[in-house]
């Protein structure tokens, strides 16, 4: 009960927990914190040899993701490290390896060895899929450090593709690119939710004007944080449903609140809200980790980065100087996640190729076909990687060759002419059993789709038909959103 509902260890101590044990069970004698603490360290210790022992035994890959933030009251930075993968069943699992205090300063060295310690602990430093994390310049040098501690070989086309950027980080940068360019346009709505969110009696005295004007005072008023973009947009959807009670206090308050709300700023406030709505939509969606969202992290974002396009055609001159600024930052950082997004997009049978297609055209216009075919040669190289490391074992088309035709049409005065055919019918065998898997599988048609199609079901059932891409995307589909830790 204590670890369930995070119970301070303190509670055995407390005369309620007493008596209600002894109502339940007389003779039951309640332990000291002390032994409750050594009990909860040996459930810990069992659990973590299960998880090591169930990692290490397991098939597929491990995607990492951390998070670093620091106490508001103690300014101490805290390090969460937690590790994501799909498991026997094709369940998405995901366990907390480490969370701990990391000292000042916060350099790309000291992080890189927390990090780096953590994954030779639980032994996975030959399974790791991604890393993903913030995005800062430390956090950036950090990945090339941990590059040199782990072997390449070991890692996805030698550890290419290793760090992923937390996709709620960047659309928070996106926004902020946009919003540092017009808050003080918002200033006289945010300055009037913080007189009426001051105290307890004010916030009494809003609710009652909204019972005179007959309107549903559902969700109190919101102050917007600086760290967090989606409490503007929370801030600003609030307030203008509630409009109408800012006028009328500003009418019978006149001697305390004398902040005038225009027209004016309603009325980009509404546009503003209208316009940030997708990207508030597209954060809680790649929020929920009960399924496997990087799959559907790419027509999100691509329908991010077209409506960032229509901004251009507003009325208001602070909206498209906000879409300039935003698009900027946009490009930048899809440049880098769009990669293993493409991957994860074709290996979703709902989309393949096709939907990349589907939405290039509209986003690179002169260098669409060169953006797809970028995407479509890294699955290419994907396929030939996994299926040289022999991750599984082809049912595709078997090489036509005839090695011992081969040999006799060779001739026998080069004692190794017989090994130079070898390799070539060897690669022809891998190629066309590559070529054939990937072929076939994009060649099929693209599935219906259905918000309640479950993809790691599909794969597992459809492993038979194509094992490599199975075990490509066994690695690929526990990324999890590329959302950074918990």
């Amino acid at each position: 009960m204590i670890i369930l509902h995070e119970y301070p260890l303190s509670i055995v101590d407390h005369i309620g927990f007493k008596r209600c044990s002894t109502a339940l069970q007389p003779s039951f004698k309640v332990v000291s914190r002390n032994t409750i603490k050594e009990d909860i360290m040996k459930i810990y210790e069992s659990k973590k040899e299960v998880t090591m022992k169930f990692m290490e035994d397991n098939e597929g890959r491990v995607a990492i993701t951390t998070d670093m933030w620091t106490t508001s009251n103690q300014k101490k930075g805290f390090m969460a490290i937690t590790a994501h993968y799909i498991d026997a069943s094709w369940t998405l699992q995901s366990r907390i390896l480490k969370f701990f205090h990391v000292l000042c300063p916060h350099t790309k060295e000291k992080l890189c060895q927390v990090l780096f310690d953590c994954l030779l602990h639980w032994n996975i430093t030959k399974k790791i899929s991604t890393v993903t994390l913030d995005n800062c310049s430390t956090n950036n040098a950090m990945i090339d450090v941990l590059l040199e501690k782990l072997d390449s070989s070991s890692l996805i086309l030698s550890g290419s593709l290793i760090h992923m950027r937390c996709a709620a980080h960047v659309l928070n940068l996106v926004v902020n690119a946009g919003l540092q360019l017009v808050k003080r346009s918002v200033d006289k709505i945010r300055e009037s939710v913080m007189f009426w969110r001051a105290t307890p009696k004010r916030e009494e005295k809003f609710e009652e004007a909204a019972r005179h004007l007959l309107i549903s005072y559902s969700k109190k008023l919101v102050l917007d944080v600086a760290t967090r973009w989606n409490s503007i947009y929370l801030m600003l959807e609030i307030a203008i449903v509630y409009k109408s009670i800012f006028a009328r206090l500003l009418r019978k308050e006149t001697s305390k609140y004398k902040i005038a709300i225009t027209e004016e700023d309603w009325e980009f406030a509404r546009e503003l809200c209208g316009r940030l709505k997708i990207f508030y939509e597209v954060t809680e969606e790649l929020s929920d980790r009960k399924y496997p969202t990087i799959n559907l992290f790419f027509p999100s974002i691509c329908n991010v980065r077209l409506a960032l396009g229509q901004w251009f055609s507003s009325s208001n001159s602070q909206i498209k100087l906000m879409a300039s600024s935003m698009i900027a930052k946009f490009d930048k950082y899809w440049d880098v996640i769009s990669g293993v997004v493409g991957v994860a997009t074709v290996l979703d049978p709902r989309y393949k190729m096709k939907l990349i297609e589907f939405y290039f055209p509209k986003i690179y216009v002169d260098r669409f076909a060169v953006e797809s075919e970028r995407i479509l040669q890294l699955v290419y190289d994907l396929v030939f990687e996994y299926q040289s490391r022999g991750n599984s074992c082809s049912r595709g088309v078997e090489s036509s060759g005839n090695l011992s035709q081969d040999m006799s049409e060779g001739g026998s005065q080069d004692p190794l002419a017989a090994y130079d055919l070898f390799i070539k019918n060897d690669k022809r065998a891998k190629n066309l059993k590559v070529k054939y898997e990937l072929d076939h599988y994009l060649d099929e048609d693209v599935l219906p789709r259905s918000k309640d199609f479950d993809i790691l079901m599909w794969w597992k059932v459809n492993g038979i038909k194509y094992p490599i891409l199975q075990a490509i995307a066994r690695d690929f589909l526990g990324y999890t959103s590329i959302y950074s830790c918990i």
